[in-house]
């Protein structure tokens, strides 16, 4: 009977879901129609965005919940299909949608450690994890933790462990809705991140896991539908054929072939990028003589610099025949002459580094380049550093955990990993064509055009954020080189369409499905850090005979106070979406992944090796990452030359130390511990924990 209502209930949903996707193709074609007509692109934005979340809206409401388990796990009655999508919906978050290609773009070959560790983490969450922390049942991560290893320390130190984890992730998540708000509404970017958070908000209030389950389902059609139509029309539109994957090798020699040429200094387009590096190398040694000057002649050598600057503007406006643009530039440098000689260090220190922009184009498909041997095999350490960080932290994530609660079996949540997987694969396998693609583009339509005829998506985008957009004439010629043009890897995706100089609609359709992304994301992350306060600190911990509508009202003020704290972080920008979403995955690959392996394989694991391994890992991972990222301009040396993203690297084994240590010293878990863990490790008994519990 179960079996029959199970297959009633997903064929309800495939004729719901049919009929969603068929409207927004129809949406699409009327904002088309609408573009033909005229109507200003400001507008169309404005459509785009506003019936998106509107629609999120009504699937929220249409959710909303009163009971518990529907609240915090959605009946545990969502068909694995349905589950895997929405998965893929909570899991492709802006870091996949508007990073991924991004970093692809701008690291080649280097930035494939992305793809491959989060695509490989789902086979360790299939092996290690989802089917046995579903056979133990309840809401949430820190429960396993504190049922399986006792006490409320654990729970305590899961609940820390997934607050931070989360609040890094999510601060990533409303960074990329602040990003599209501000861009395709015209706001201001800290007013964008206050209006998309109501939008995230919305979808997950009323109905918690319920209705961010139904919208999740709903964002995932949206996502992949504007992640695939752009590509798919690149490709078409450069004569690569309709599936961009099979071009992928073709258009990947066009790109090797474009950079050789603008790296030969013998060919008019290398001669003028050679110009505009030579002047790079000129701005940075001088600046390097400036700082050791600055160090021997201290406020005497700034006051120098400055008269220096002050008679050559006295110079130019007594001319004879004045020059307008030389004098206009030599009174900004005297304005933007620093103040003092901190001020000073820090301007030339920055100036220093632009020799960065002097390099040769790096080949986008070869791998680990360095200036020399060394270089190389510190970028070869770090790509193996940060895939295996990736793939722990995927296994460990506690938002994404929490979706294999919410499956009717376990059957049914080892299935949902594999249709998690294929969902995620349909983008994973188009954002490495989706950066080829771009950078085709940008070499061939943006590479030798006028500064004069620059399109208008140029000067939008430098509005938003001039870290993202940025092209200056440095050699004065009137001709955009590529070693002028200064694009953030988070533009890559959002960007193409008007780079290619596809219709807006197209446009408006890459940024719903990156509101999507974002949005799914952020609901999941939101309601992770809200569940694991209200239920394992409040419920567990601090008032066990709560009433549901206690608890549920807890839950829901908890996720308002996060959300806005979030969307005030995020709105002070503290660092790049990739950064932070792959510092959330080596937190939590440090503190959760060797307890809750070592919970459900090791029958010895108990409470002190839980408290020594989650405290071990978590705190290793947080000091080298906070010593070593620039958080404040300065950062201390590195470990082996692994970069603070993959911080996890030490993390991770001090996790598992730490466990190993804690159970050997101190004694064995109690029998009906270790009954549980028999009970968990053997997924063909349907029944969960909380009802052998009861």
């Amino acid at each position: 009977m179960a079996s029959q209502s199970t297959a009633a209930f997903t064929k309800q949903l495939t004729k719901y879901y049919s009929f969603y996707t068929g409207g927004f193709v129809g949406f699409v074609i009327f904002v088309a129609i609408l573009e033909q007509m005229g109507v200003p692109n400001k507008i169309l934005g404005y459509i785009f965005l506003g019936f998106t979340i509107l629609l999120y809206a009504g699937i929220g409401f249409m959710s909303k919940t009163a009971e518990v388990s529907e609240y915090y796990v959605a009946g545990r009655r969502v068909p694995a299909f349905f589950n895997g999508m929405a998965t893929g919906a909570d899991w492709m978050s802006a870091a996949s949608f508007i990073g991924m290609a991004g970093t692809l773009y701008l690291s080649g070959y280097d930035g494939l450690a992305f793809v491959l560790g989060w695509t490989g983490g789902y086979c360790l969450v299939a092996l290690f994890l989802a089917p046995y922390l579903r056979k133990f049942g309840q809401y949430t991560i820190p429960d396993f933790l504190g049922a399986r290893f006792g006490g409320n320390i654990p729970r305590m130190i899961g609940v820390f462990a997934a607050i931070v984890c989360s609040f890094t992730y999510v601060i990533a998540q409303i960074y990329g809705v602040g990003l599209i708000t501000s861009r395709f509404t015209g706001l201001e970017f800290q007013v964008g991140v206050f209006v998309g958070l109501a939008g995230i908000m919305v979808c997950s209030f009323l109905g918690g896991m319920k209705a961010v389950t139904w919208t999740q389902v709903a964002q995932y059609i949206i996502l992949i539908v504007a992640y695939m139509i752009p590509v798919v029309w690149l490709s078409i539109h450069h004569g690569f054929g309709p599936v961009p994957q099979v071009a992928y090798g073709y258009a990947l020699q066009k790109v090797t072939d474009r950079e050789k040429v603008l790296n030969d200094k013998a060919t008019p387009d290398g001669a003028r990028e050679e110009s505009v590096r030579q002047i790079f190398r000129d701005r940075s040694a001088a600046a390097d003589a400036k700082l050791k000057a600055l160090e021997t002649g201290g406020a005497g050598f700034l006051a120098e610099e400055k008269k220096k600057l002050e008679d050559k503007v006295a110079v130019l406006k007594t001319a004879a025949a004045p020059d307008v643009k030389a004098t206009e530039a030599a009174e900004k440098a005297v304005k933007d002459f620093p103040v003092d000689a901190a001020k000073a260090k820090e301007q030339w220190t920055k100036d220093k580094g632009i020799s960065a922009r002097a390099a040769p184009i790096k080949a986008h498909a070869t791998p680990f380049q360095g200036k020399d041997e060394k270089a190389s095999d510190i970028a070869r350490k770090n790509f193996l550093a940060l895939i295996l960080c990736l793939m722990v932290g995927t296994a460990a994530l506690p938002h994404i955990l929490m979706r294999y609660y919410t499956t009717p079996s376990v059957k049914d949540a080892r299935k949902s990993v594999f249709w998690s997987l294929f969902f995620i694969f349909l983008l994973y396998f188009t954002a490495p064509c989706l950066a080829v693609l771009a950078k085709f583009d940008v070499y061939t339509i943006l590479v030798g055009s006028k500064f004069s005829e620059l399109p208008a998506w140029v000067s939008a985008w430098a509005t938003v954020d001039k870290t993202l957009m940025n092209i200056s004439d440095i050699n004065g010629d009137g001709i955009v080189q590529l070693a002028e043009i200064v694009i953030g890897g988070d533009l890559i995706v959002l960007a193409t369409p008007e780079i290619a100089g596809l219709p807006y609609v197209i446009t408006g359709l890459v940024a719903a499905g990156g509101l999507a992304a974002a949005l799914s994301t952020a609901d999941g992350l939101l309601l992770t850090i809200a569940n694991a306060m209200s239920h394992d600190i409040y419920y567990k911990m601090i008032d066990p005979h709560a009433s549901t509508t206690r608890r549920l009202a807890v839950s829901k003020g908890l996720l308002v106070a996060v959300a806005i704290c979030a969307a005030y972080v995020t709105s002070l920008k503290p660092g790049d979406i990739l950064f932070l979403v792959g510092a959330a995955f080596s937190l939590a690959a440090s503190s959760f992944f060797p307890a809750l392996v070592c919970g459900v394989f090791w029958r010895r694991a108990n409470k002190l090796g839980a408290i020594l391994g989650m405290l071990g890992g978590l705190g290793i991972c947080m000091y080298y990452m906070y010593m070593t990222y620039p958080f404040f301009g300065i950062k201390a040396p590195l470990w082996w030359d692994i970069n603070p993203i993959s911080a996890g690297i030490f993390g991770i084994p001090a996790g598992f130390i730490g466990v190993f240590i804690g159970s050997m010293i101190s004694a064995a878990p109690s029998k009906e511990v270790q009954d549980l863990v028999d009970h968990v490790r053997y997924p063909s008994l349907e029944t969960d924990y909380v009802s052998v519990a009861h």
